[in-house]
Order: structure tokens, then C-alpha cells, then sequence
């Protein structure tokens, strides 16, 4: 699906896997807590800053998802779909969000990834 240049496009395109984090309320803060965790800083904060940066810089860039179209659809995302999620959640999976609708990945490879998290946090 090209969706290159059109962020209602990528709105409309609703993602289980996210939506039920939004249902959930899954923020950091709230994590945190129930986990007596006290950094403010969520641990795959680093991470998403640096997989935007790869993206942002990498030689596949446009044909994946250039610099304007992620920084767009983030805006877009975060004050739409993902508008009831704190930064930087909104941002975390309004990338997510694009990645999917683009094929990068797939609903099962993020729902497996999702669920190794929880088994790791859990644990």
C-alpha cells in the first residue's frame, strides 16, 4: 500500500495490536508503578529514538518511510488515533502504526514481539 504523501490514508487504517494498548491504557507511568520502577524514563525510549534516526538516515529511507512522511503521520497519529496516549507512547506506536500499514512488519511479528516484552517485564 503506498501511502506516501497521504496521512489520512495511514489514519484509516485501524491496528488491533495498538488499539488494545490504547484500550489498556498501557503508558509508561502507569507501568512503572506497578512494576516499582521510579526512572520517568521508559527503557525503550533510547531505542525508538534511535530506530527514527535509522530510518531517518537510512539509505532506504523514502522507499520505507522518509523523514517527512514519518514526522507527518506521527503528528497526525498523535493528535488523532493515538490522542488519548502521553508522549512518548503516542510516538512509539504511531511508528508502529506506519511500519504495519507499510509491510514492514506484520500484525503477528508485532503481537510475538509484544508478548516477549510482557514475558520479559513479567518474569
Amino acid at each position: 500500500m503506498d501511502i506516501s504523501g497521504d496521512t489520512g490514508s495511514v489514519e484509516r487504517a485501524p491496528i488491533a495490536p495498538l488499539a488494545k494498548i490504547v484500550e489498556r491504557n498501557q503508558v509508561w507511568s502507569q507501568m512503572a508503578a506497578k512494576y516499582g520502577v521510579v526512572n520517568p524514563v521508559p527503557p525503550w525510549k533510547t531505542s525508538l529514538d534511535g530506530m527514527c534516526d535509522a530510518l531517518d538516515q537510512s539509505g532506504c529511507g523514502p522507499e520505507v518511510l522518509s523523514f517527512a512522511d514519518r514526522r507527518s503521520e506521527e503528528d497526525t497519529l498523535s493528535a488523532t488515533v493515538y490522542s488519548n496516549l502521553p508522549y512518548p507512547e503516542n510516538r512509539l506506536v504511531a511508528l508502529a502504526h506506519s511500519l504495519l500499514v507499510r509491510g514492514v512488519i506484520d500484525e503477528a511479528e508485532l503481537e510475538e514481539r509484544l508478548a516477549a516484552v510482557r514475558a520479559r517485564l513479567e518474569s
